[in-house]
């Protein structure tokens, strides 16, 4: 009986330390995955803004207002994405 005591102990700390890894991981998956989107999302709309800039440079202001706007709604998804990865990794 004490040995199977201590084998489940053994068992219950090996899946701890798995699943605390596998958080990890996951975590790193996460922000990996989820980089890519605003990266490319930004760096598309900066050159439609300068492709914009070049043919009506009366309106760079206006265009550039819109532009930060709009990487700063795509840059939401990088932080959601850290936010789940800080959860992933400190909740479980």
């Amino acid at each position: 009986m004490n040995l199977l005591m201590v084998f489940l102990q053994e068992v219950v700390q090996y899946n701890k330390h798995f699943v605390e890894g596998l958080a990890v991981i996951s975590a790193g998956i996460c922000m990996g995955i989820a980089a890519l989107g605003p990266a490319i999302a930004q760096g598309f709309v900066a050159g439609k803004a300068m492709e914009a800039i070049g043919r009506q440079p009366e309106a760079a202001g206006q265009i550039r207002s819109t532009m930060i706007l709009g990487q700063a709604i795509a840059e939401t998804t990088g932080i959601y994405a850290l936010l789940v990865a800080i959860l992933l990794i400190f909740a479980v």
